[in-house]
């Protein structure tokens, strides 16, 4: 519980820096980080939702002694959410400046929101991956390599991607994509560590 609580205080950490390297930008930007902030927060309800998913169904199963079924279920669960995020992200790019218009009738935050958005939105895809991991690592009782990854990425790449292309780039899309970075470099943490799991037999038939 207390690696869980840490890690939800890590997330917010990078999200309040994230802020003020935004806030630093000016008031259209931060502006438009923030309206984009809760698109994302609502678009993330399904990749985030596999994690408990995930965990559940997988430590009923595991429980039960069905290891492989468990194993079905994380890939599915990476199959629907890769699906939900390459969809969703192809629909952005195309209606992004609607979107962020919703929110508000400013030109420029519209614009900025639109290039952040486009950027950001890959990470549907990215985190429902380590989201789906996430959760059949905690079915096997190993919920610390969600830990790991999350700070790793949140620490070697989350806030320094975001402060370097906030300080190079006029544009906010290479911003958002420094967060896609992030859940990227957590996918790769979470493969390297399922087939660890596999080939020392641990949780998996």
């Amino acid at each position: 519980m207390y690696k869980r609580q840490l890690q939800d205080g890590f997330i917010q950490i990078a999200f309040i820096i994230i802020t003020i390297i935004a806030n630093r930008r000016g008031l259209d930007t931060a502006a438009a980080v923030g309206i984009v902030e809760k698109i994302i927060s609502f678009l993330f309800l399904v990749p985030s939702s596999m994690l408990s998913t995930v965990s559940a169904l997988g430590a009923q199963n595991i429980g039960a002694g069905k290891r492989e079924r468990a194993q079905r279920i994380l890939y599915y669960a990476v199959i629907i959410t890769v699906g939900f995020g390459v969809m969703i992200s192809i629909i952005i790019q195309f209606i992004s400046e609607p979107v962020v218009g919703l929110f508000t009738e400013n030109a420029r935050v519209i614009l900025l929101g639109s290039q952040y958005i486009r950027g950001y939105i890959f990470d549907c895809i990215f985190a429902g991956v380590h989201f789906s991991f996430s959760g059949y690592f905690c079915a096997c009782g190993h919920s610390e390599i969600s830990f790991i990854h999350n700070i790793i990425a949140i620490l070697l790449v989350r806030i320094p991607g975001v402060y370097i292309t906030a300080k190079v780039f006029s544009s906010l899309f290479p911003m958002g994509l420094a967060t896609v970075g992030g859940s990227f470099l957590s996918v790769i943490i979470c493969v390297i560590a399922y087939v660890w799991m596999k080939k020392k037999q641990i949780c998996i038939e």
